[in-house]
């Protein structure tokens, strides 16, 4: 199923991610414009629920304070410099090794609001960008994750206290003096995990609420 980037109606705009209903039953709507919100909300989430969601969640007005608050997105950013070296070894995604990465993927970020769901796609285009890796040390497999540029886009650690590991691993490979990266707040345990490593909030991105 594909995402509708613009829907439009009488009431407004929206952006709807629906990408996500076949593998989890999820959709969200992003509202761009509107001077009645509750009207083209209430369109959306109709639509949405056509397509098979059953949880729906929206942000980009604030109308939707009304709902409860899942998750505030944040980005955060760090100097490389001040970054800890680590002799963890990254190997790249292949397309023998992708499959493995996607379930991994998956199955842990399952439960993090606003994580997207990857699919077969999404595996082609890691492939061609080259942007993921399996983290590993002694020949054991520590976690994966996806970095390119200045961007930490995934930091995932499947043996426990592994995180800070898994960051550094990452983080080598980086080419720009400054470390960026997203997370959702909700996501407790990776702010934490961030902000010990000295990541700072410059900037609250979206709010998201369960509409249905």
């Amino acid at each position: 199923m594909k995402d509708i980037p613009v829907f439009t109606t009488q009431y407004g705009v929206a952006s709807l991610f629906l990408r996500e209903i076949p593998y989890r039953q999820r959709a969200h709507i992003k509202i761009q414009s509107s001077l009645e919100p509750e009207k083209l909300l209430a369109e959306c989430v109709d639509f949405c629920k056509a397509c098979g969601a059953e949880w729906i969640d929206a942000a980009g007005h604030e109308y939707l304070e009304k709902y409860p608050l899942i998750t505030v997105l944040y980005a955060m950013q760090c100097d490389r410099e001040f970054l800890g070296e680590t002799d963890a070894c990254l190997f790249p995604v292949t397309e023998e090794t992708v499959g493995q990465w996607l379930k991994i993927y998956n199955e842990r970020m399952a439960n993090i609001p606003n994580a997207a769901y990857m699919d077969s796609k999404d595996g082609k285009e890691l492939l061609q960008k080259g942007d993921g890796y399996f983290v590993h040390k002694d020949g054991e497999l520590l976690g994966i994750g996806k970095a390119a540029g200045d961007f930490l886009d995934a930091v995932i650690a499947v043996k426990p206290g592994m995180g800070e590991t898994v960051v550094h691993a990452l983080c080598s490979i980086l080419t720009d003096d400054t470390v960026r990266l997203m997370v959702a707040g909700a996501n407790e345990r990776a702010v934490r995990l961030y902000e010990r490593l000295g990541f700072m909030k410059t900037k609250e991105l979206s709010r998201w609420y369960r509409v249905l």
